[in-house]
């Protein structure tokens, strides 16, 4: 019988790899909670119709990238392939957006994406998003920045990103400017690349995003996007770039940035590294004030961004920047032979857990030798192996011994174990 597998694109993450998640999960947790920022948890299927609605139904996601499929009453449902759509729907579905009150929420879980898998890029990924509703000014654009910046200095990462920023103007400023773009681009259709022809009648915008070196050369005469913004728009991106100057977050404007999803508008921002080859970007987000009202809602004032941790945690391991301490993922191993010291040991490893909480205490299963236990508890990883036969059960003593040094075993008492124990975690 063939050994199943995962399917392509969709990963295992083993217990060896854990940890180190869990740092990423837990560090972002802890900041955007000192931030103010709350926890919303969202369905992993939503309704075709709400991506299509949100995101565009001429781009690439809706037409080639979704896991589509219908249930059994016949209903189109749909694998998220991104987090903001759902958290929208979510907010207008319990009433949150009413009367102007802000919200600041945060997710974090899988999404699904029918692409060519490649490194740092996969059919199911892990995106962490952050959103603010009913907030228009620029200010909680620049806390987002902030925010994130503060997450690259604690994960040690501020070194090898650089944020990108550009402003798309408001929905009037883009239509003037589209048309000028489309007229400029039609004049030399024949010159573009393939993607980039298609791109011209669905979405003229992204060709600003093509990777192709033609179409990048042909763009340096095209007519700017500055030059059609607003003068709210333009305000609105002065006041941005004040705030990150006054707070020391350095940045480059990039007048090419757009983003690949239709709502956007005003601030975008993307967080890029060099360090990770085409799958550059780590972090990316904006402004998307006429998304709530186009999913059906009054209109609300929203910003957020989205970060794949798959890519940040490429990233901390390319530059060795995995804490020292994830290696570790025991503590102590109880290492017992005997009836008596067998029940002895589960009652004690349970008083050293409430006397240590947070220890990371294994304790053997499974029986043999303790020449075969001390093997498994060096294989372990664990500092020190605690030893339990029946002389130290009888005497209510037990064994000390150093796993990672040559330090000679100590023979401590039952009750005295916990303050040494203190003393050398």
């Amino acid at each position: 019988m063939k050994t199943l597998q995962a399917i392509r694109g969709m990963n295992d993450i083993l217990p060896v790899d854990s940890a180190l998640w869990q740092y990423l999960e837990k560090t972002v947790a802890d900041l955007l909670g000192g931030y103010g920022y709350q926890q919303i948890r969202l369905p992993i299927v939503e309704s075709t119709e709400l991506f299509k609605r949100s995101i565009g139904e001429v781009t690439d996601i809706v037409e080639k990238e979704m896991y589509t499929f219908a249930d059994r009453n016949g209903d189109s449902l749909t694998l998220r392939p991104e987090g903001t759509a759902g958290c929208v729907r979510a907010m207008l579905e319990h009433g949150l957006l009413g009367g102007g009150v802000s919200h600041k929420v945060w997710y974090t879980g899988p999404m699904f994406r029918h692409e060519r898998p490649q490194k740092g890029r996969y059919r199911q990924f892990h995106q962490i998003g952050v959103e603010a509703f009913n907030l228009a000014g620029p200010d909680i654009d620049a806390e987002l920045i902030i925010l994130s910046w503060r997450l690259w200095q604690k994960l040690g990462l501020a070194e090898a990103v650089t944020l990108e920023l550009n402003s798309l103007g408001s929905s009037a400023d883009r239509a003037r400017y589209r048309e000028a773009l489309v007229d400029y681009l039609r004049a030399r259709f024949d010159q573009l690349d393939e993607d980039s022809q298609r791109r011209l009648e669905s979405n003229p915008l992204r060709v600003l995003d093509s990777k192709n070196a033609d179409t990048q050369a042909l763009l340096v005469e095209a007519p700017a996007l500055a030059d059609f913004l607003s003068d709210e728009a333009r305000e609105h991106f002065a006041g941005l770039r004040a705030l990150l100057d006054a707070a020391g977050v350095p940045y480059i404007i990039n007048p090419r940035l757009v983003r690949g999803l239709d709502y956007y508008g005003l601030t975008v921002f993307e967080w890029v590294t060099d360090k990770l080859g085409a799958q550059g970007t780590v972090c990316a987000g904006g402004r998307y004030d006429i998304l709530v009202e186009q999913m059906g809602g009054k209109p609300a004032p929203a910003v957020g961004f989205a970060m794949g941790m798959e890519r940040l945690l490429l990233l901390i391991e390319t530059l060795g920047k995995v804490p020292a301490e994830l290696a570790r993922q025991v503590d102590l191993y109880l290492v017992m032979l005997g009836d008596a010291a067998v029940s002895a040991g589960f009652q004690l490893a349970e008083q050293l857990r409430d006397a240590l909480p947070g220890v990371r205490l294994v304790v053997h299963c499974g029986g043999g030798s303790f020449k075969s236990q001390f093997k498994k508890a060096d294989k372990s990883g664990a500092l020190y192996a605690l030893i339990l036969g029946e002389d130290e059960a009888a005497a209510q003593q037990i064994g000390l011994k150093p796993l990672r040094d040559r330090t000679e075993q100590e023979n401590i008492p039952w009750q005295a174990l916990p303050g040494r124990l203190k003393q050398l975690l």
